[in-house]
C-alpha cells in the first residue's frame, strides 16, 4: 500500500511527463526554445494538466531532451525496424519516446520499468492500443541496452553512456 505522499508525488511526476511531451511537441512544431516553452507552460498550461506537476521534473525533461537530442534520437532510431525512419514516426510519438529515453539515460533514480509504464500511460492520453504497444516495445528495447543490469542482462559491449 502506498502512502498519500507517494501517490501525490507519482501524480505530480505523471503530470510533469504529460506536460513535457506536450512542450516538446510544441517546441518541434513552433521552433521555440526550451526555456521559452517551459516558462509558457509554467505560467499558462500547468493548470490544464490532470494534477499539479512536479515543476523541477518537468523542467529537467524539457531542458534535457534538446541537450541530448542527437544521442536520444540515435537510440530511438536503433530501436525501430529497418523500414522505419525516426522522421516517419508521428511527432507526438517522437516526443513521448524522446522524453522516455531521456529518463532512461539521465534519470537513473527512476526505475526503467516505471519509465516504460509511465510513457505507455502518457501514450494512452493521445492514442489507442497500437501506439501503446509501439511505445512499450521501443522503450523496452532501449531500456534493455541502457539499463541492462536492471533486467539481469550484461551491458552490451558497444553501449556508450551520454
Amino acid at each position: 500500500m502506498t502512502s498519500p505522499e507517494a501517490e501525490s508525488k507519482a501524480d505530480a511526476r505523471h503530470a510533469a511527463r504529460l506536460g513535457a511531451v506536450q512542450a516538446l511537441y510544441q517546441m518541434e512544431m513552433s521552433g521555440s526554445g526550451a526555456e521559452e516553452v517551459a516558462l509558457e507552460f509554467a505560467e499558462h498550461r500547468f493548470s490544464e494538466l490532470p494534477a499539479d506537476p512536479d515543476a523541477e521534473f518537468f523542467a529537467a525533461i524539457v531542458n534535457g531532451v534538446p541537450r541530448h537530442q542527437v544521442e536520444i534520437d540515435r537510440a530511438i532510431a536503433a530501436s525501430l525496424s529497418q523500414k522505419w525512419k525516426l522522421e516517419r514516426v508521428d511527432s507526438i510519438l517522437r516526443a513521448i519516446l524522446r522524453c522516455g529515453v531521456f529518463e532512461l539515460v539521465v534519470r537513473k533514480d527512476v526505475p526503467a520499468k516505471v519509465v516504460i509504464d509511465e510513457y505507455v500511460a502518457v501514450a494512452g492520453a493521445f492514442f489507442g492500443a497500437e501506439e501503446h504497444g509501439f511505445v512499450n516495445g521501443a522503450l523496452d528495447t532501449i531500456a534493455r541496452r541502457k539499463r541492462a543490469p536492471e533486467f539481469g542482462l550484461p551491458i552490451p559491449a558497444d553501449e556508450l553512456d551520454f
